[in-house]
Order: structure tokens, then C-alpha cells, then sequence
């Protein structure tokens, strides 16, 4: 049975930052790496600027090379530094009640001052 599965979340600290991705090493003598192309949906311009050296974060295991004691791993779509799940905008209880009560009063703002600017003109 494999130590490491597909979709596990592993923590390890990184050990080299390259152009082409982050190394990580984890616990018994395991070492990963997050390819360029799996820390970010978006363009990566430079590997540094998701982590420093020495840094402990998480990443999930793609997959887990056992001969070699290598895993290939993912930032992607994951709060590495936080352990949990980028999740979407959560709506609160009162959602946009409190912009709709104010909307009224600041287009009253700002016709008053496009007022006073036209007047100054």
C-alpha cells in the first residue's frame, strides 16, 4: 500500500526554488515538487513570489513515485498556507441590503459635488 495517495494534502518545508517550480521535503526522506504549471490557474512570472525558502506549507499529492520516494504535488485552487480551500465570495445574512440603503445617499453625494464643479466652471 502507498504512504501517498492522489488527493492527499501533505506538509513539508521548501528546499529550492527553481524557475520551473518549488521543491519541497516532507517527512521520511520523501521530496516533492510543484511544477510551475501546478501553483497557480494564472500566469507564474516568478516562482519566488508564492514562497520563500525554508517556508512549511501544504500541497496535494498528484502522485507518489515510490521506487523514488518523489511526489509530484499541487498548489493549485488550494490555500497552501492556510490548510483549508479557496472558496468563492460567501454571501452574508444581509447580502447587499446595507449598499442599497446607502446607494440612495451617495448618488445624492455625487450629484452634489458634479454640481458644484459644473458651477465652478
Amino acid at each position: 500500500m502507498e504512504k501517498y495517495r492522489q488527493g492527499d494534502v501533505v506538509t513539508g518545508r521548501v528546499t529550492g526554488i527553481e524557475n520551473y517550480g518549488i521543491f519541497l521535503s516532507l517527512e521520511d526522506h520523501v521530496t516533492g515538487l510543484i511544477h510551475i504549471s501546478e501553483i497557480s490557474e494564472s500566469f507564474v512570472r516568478n516562482v519566488s513570489d508564492y514562497v520563500e525558502m525554508n517556508e512549511v506549507i501544504k500541497a496535494k499529492v498528484i502522485e507518489f513515485d515510490e521506487k523514488m520516494n518523489r511526489l509530484k504535488l499541487s498548489i493549485k485552487d488550494f490555500d497552501y498556507k492556510n490548510d483549508s480551500k479557496v472558496h468563492g465570495i460567501v454571501e452574508t445574512k444581509t447580502g447587499f441590503t446595507k449598499l442599497q440603503e446607502s446607494l440612495e445617499n451617495w448618488i445624492d453625494t455625487k450629484e452634489s459635488e458634479m454640481a458644484r464643479e459644473n458651477e465652478k466652471k
